[in-house]
This record gives structure tokens, C-alpha cells and sequence, in this order.
């Protein structure tokens, strides 16, 4: 049974009410449109073989945006970074499983759309078997973290120096980015 706007705007919702930064939320928001199908390729299937998407968020300054389809990745990962269509370009392909998640605020940070927000930090990878992320910067933008953890792994090539963040959403830790 295909998903119904409303149905989406519920889960979308739903994932929203346990985020702990209105920074986020506000963003996402902001972002989010009214529910609709798009017909992508599926590029793993037959020739010309395709599955209805729908548009959630769109991020017209990256051209990119995240679709939820039951189908293709679905349902175990039904929420995709995919790109809009713009100038007469159809919306295309569905894309590569890495661009796919359970969740639709992993694929929210996982976007261009949250590089907008100096949520990121520098994070280090423990070392050991519980493993694990340390953060060793306060919040920063996208461009500022990715440079410092460029100076780090310059430094110290030992260490495993991550650009990420630390925002927490189903009352644990996000994936980090």
C-alpha cells in the first residue's frame, strides 16, 4: 500500500519530537515540503525498472533533497538522499545503497542541508574494543570542523580525527556524521 502524505508528515513528526536541539528541528522544518510521488530508476532491478519516491525535504541550494520509498532499499532503509530535478532534468535514479537509512533524520544529517548548521565538531575515535567517538571541539560550521580535522590528521597521523556532531535524537546519540 503506497505511503499517503499525511502517513509521512506523521513519521517525519514522530522522529522530530525526540530531537533535543530546536536548532535542528527548526532546519528541518523549514525545509520540509508537501508530500509528493516521484518516479526514480531503480538501478539494481530490471531495464527501466522503477519505484515511486516520495519528496519530503528539499534543499534547493544543493539541488538535493530526501525521498522515502517502501520499495528498492525500503523497507529496511526506506529514507534516500536523492537529487531534485531542476531545468527539465528528470529526477533520475534512486541512487547507491550508502545514501539510504532507516531513519529519516540519519539521512537528514547525512545531507548537504544539515552542512548549513555549526553543529559540527571534531571528533577522535577511541581506541579499544568499546571504540566510540570523542568530541574535542565545541560546535563549529561544517567548513571550520572539516579543517581542523584536516590540521589534526596532518599532525598526527596515528590518530583517526572524524568531522561529525553530537546532537541527540531517540534519546541516544546520532551516528555523528
Amino acid at each position: 500500500m503506497p505511503e499517503t502524505a499525511p502517513r509521512l508528515r506523521a513519521l517525519i513528526d514522530a522522529e522530530l519530537v525526540d530531537l533535543d536541539d530546536a536548532r535542528v528541528a527548526a532546519h528541518v522544518r523549514d525545509l520540509l515540503v508537501e508530500p509528493v510521488p516521484v518516479l526514480r530508476d531503480w538501478d539494481y532491478g530490471e531495464e527501466d525498472e522503477q519505484y515511486t519516491c516520495w519528496s519530503v525535504l528539499e534543499h534547493p541550494q544543493s539541488a538535493t533533497g530526501i525521498a522515502f520509498c517502501d520499495a528498492g532499499f525500503g523497507p529496511g532503509r526506506p529514507w534516500g538522499l536523492v537529487n531534485l530535478p531542476h531545468d527539465a532534468v528528470p529526477p533520475g535514479s534512486m541512487g547507491m545503497d550508502c545514501s539510504w537509512f532507516s531513519r529519516f533524520l540519519d539521512a537528514y544529517f547525512d545531507s548537504l542541508a544539515a552542512t548549513e548548521l555549526p553543529i559540527w565538531r571534531v571528533l577522535r575515535s577511541k581506541a579499544g574494543a568499546d571504540g566510540g567517538r570523542v568530541p574535542l571541539t565545541p560546535e563549529m560550521g561544517w567548513d571550520e570542523a572539516w579543517a581542523e580535522v584536516k590540521a589534526l590528521r596532518a599532525g598526527d597521523s596515528a590518530g583517526r580525527y572524524h568531522c561529525g556532531h553530537t546532537v541527540v535524537y531517540r534519546g541516544r546519540p546520532s551516528a555523528g556524521g
